[in-house]
């Protein structure tokens, strides 16, 4: 899968499971090519996310809520997760 498949499907399960209202994601797999453990084929990802229904919640469950719905992606294809929620 590359970045730009990954990028659709993320923002497609964020959507279908959370109401937001905006959401942006940037890849930033470029901050960590020369990190001991960097594989080629997993990204990270930084997730920008408005959403009234994730600030009702406190941080860890709003994150945990977001790594259920990632959890194929983040075995597979997601190396790092950086999530701000406003």
């Amino acid at each position: 899968m590359n970045i730009d498949e990954l990028i659709t499907n993320v923002k497609k399960k964020i959507k279908k499971n959370i109401n937001i209202q905006n959401i942006l994601i940037e890849d930033k797999t470029f901050l960590h090519k020369n990190h001991p453990g960097h594989e080629s084929n997993k990204f990270h990802l930084k997730i920008s996310i408005e959403s009234e229904e994730l600030k009702k919640l406190n941080k860890i469950e709003s994150n945990k809520k977001i790594y259920k719905i990632l959890d194929e992606e983040l075995k597979n294809h997601i190396h790092s997760l950086q999530i701000l929620i406003n």
